[in-house]
Parts: C-alpha cells; structure tokens; sequence
C-alpha cells in the first residue's frame, strides 16, 4: 500500500519504499506542516544522492545543516533538525545495522516491543512513537500482536487523530479538524 501523505508522488514514494525515510519523516514532524515534514526525506535524498542511514550518519555535520537550510528547507529548524536526523542514522546504523525495518521485524516483536523500541531512538518520544506504531499498523502492514492497544487512541479505526490515518484529501482534512479542536480545547481556560 502506497503511502499519501505529502502530495508530492516523489516524496510519498520514497516515504513508502524506504523504512529509515518514512522514520526520518516521522522525526520531522514537528512545528511544520505533516506534508512539510514528511517531504523531508525527498528533499535529503534529491541533495545529498541517499537515504541510507551510514551516508547520514557520516556526512559531515555542519554540510548537513546546509543541505537543510537550503531552500526550501528541509525543516525551519534546520540546525537542532540536521543533528536530530543525523543521531537517529547513527542509532539505525549501530543498533539496527543499518536497517529500520529491524526494528518492527526483528524477532517477530508485539506492539509494546515494537513501542519500546521506537521510544528508544533519538527524537521519539510517547506520543511520536505511538502515532509512528500506528502509522505501521495501519498503513505499512505490522501485524504485531497488540499494536493497536500499544498505540492508544492512534490505533483506534477510523481515529483520525495523526499522519496514521491520512490516505487521501478528504482523511486529511478529518485530521486537521480533530487537531485543531484539541488544541482548541487545550488553550481553553479550565474551569
């Protein structure tokens, strides 16, 4: 199943055949828009000839920064983001041998393995690992036991509360309301 997320062909093909670019979007997806953030990868790999965690992982940092700043920019933070993306190749190619996928297949894992495992990697916190299981769960085929119960509310069918349920136009614009009513209610004064 091909992924839709950025609304550029090249970018979500890339984000659908490459397992560490769809995790390096995930990185990314913070203060930009989701499609900003997950046409990262496209943006990485059209400047620097690769996707591959050891190329990241070596090219010289302060080039890195570069090849974010250039325009358009990979991420409007594109120092913090360079080095964020950098650790995150670093950890696939040390701990994963250069391989993301590992992470969700090694060993036939269940869903609060595959949760623990992404939590451990640099940039991955709670809620980002739970939306980038969902996002596994629902669009890239794990059948991990207990995915859905380890990815909370993101698991849910048809929650469209993340990037996990985007396929489409109209999915999208369901999970920009739902975003846009929790931070709503999260600048609501408490009563």
């Amino acid at each position: 199943m091909d992924l839709h997320i950025t609304g550029d062909s090249a970018a979500d093909q890339l984000l659908s055949n490459d397992a560490f670019a769809l995790l390096v979007g995930m990185l990314l997806d913070q203060q930009v828009t989701m499609e900003s953030a997950f046409a990262g990868p496209e943006k990485i790999r059209t400047r620097i000839g690769s996707m591959a965690p050891a190329a990241i992982a070596e090219y010289d940092p302060a080039g890195f920064v570069e090849v974010f700043k250039e325009r358009p920019a990979v991420h409007r933070f594109p120092g913090s983001m360079a080095g964020r993306v950098q650790a995150l190749a670093e950890t696939i190619q040390r701990d994963w041998d250069g391989d993301a996928a590992a992470i969700w297949t090694r060993d036939d894992p269940d869903g609060r393995e595959v949760l623990r495992r992404l939590k451990e990697l640099p940039g991955f916190g709670e809620q980002k690992a739970k939306i980038f299981l969902a996002l596994l769960g629902k669009q890239r085929g794990l059948q991990a036991e207990g995915w859905r119960e380890a990815a909370g509310a993101y698991g849910q069918q048809n929650a469209y509360l993340s990037v996990a349920d985007i396929v489409d136009q109209e999915s999208l614009k369901k999970v920009r309301a739902s975003k846009q009513a929790a931070k709503a209610a999260a600048k609501a004064p408490k009563t």
